[in-house]
């Protein structure tokens, strides 16, 4: 980090912008269930219809997504700070207590949350300590449930 930015004060400073919490799915490089929280959504564009996530290049399961086709982006509801802390975990069996659906491409889908977007892998983009991961939206569901958000370090409500 650039000498004058304190990356702690940084950080805070980020934290002052509220997000939505999702759980990002994928299939494994060995064919296994993956998942992670990642508050780093965002819509690209329209037409075609892409997203993106970022997910930091020390992140255990950093190189399933970076080489996974497909991947599912699950917008957390309300009543789920459970499975956001869950996902958040390093060395936990995720899916073990999960009865997750197949998406496209076989890629776990969960049975409850606001939104999900199922996507193709479309482009990635290096972002420093992080990798920018591009998703081609193939199908999605929109649930329309009040959705979990994070602000300053804490989970929040609507």
């Amino acid at each position: 980090m650039s000498d004058n930015i304190n990356k702690s004060d940084f950080r805070n400073a980020l934290g002052s912008f509220a997000t939505g919490i999702t759980v990002i799915t994928t299939l494994g490089r060995n064919g296994q269930k993956v998942g992670m929280t990642a508050n780093s959504f965002n819509s690209v564009s329209l037409d075609p219809a892409l997203v993106l996530w970022s997910i930091g290049k020390e992140s255990n399961c950093f190189e399933d997504f970076i080489t996974a086709d497909a991947f599912a982006i699950h917008i957390l509801a309300e009543d789920q700070q459970s499975l956001s802390n869950l996902f958040a975990k390093t060395g936990a069996d995720r899916f073990a207590n999960i009865d997750s659906a197949e998406g496209v491409s076989g890629v776990p889908i969960l049975p409850h949350y606001s939104a999900c977007f199922q996507c193709t892998a479309e482009h990635q983009y290096d972002g420093g300590d992080h990798m920018i991961l591009v998703g081609r939206v193939i199908k999605f569901t929109d649930r329309g449930h009040k959705p979990l958000i994070f602000h300053r370090g804490k989970y929040a409500a609507l």
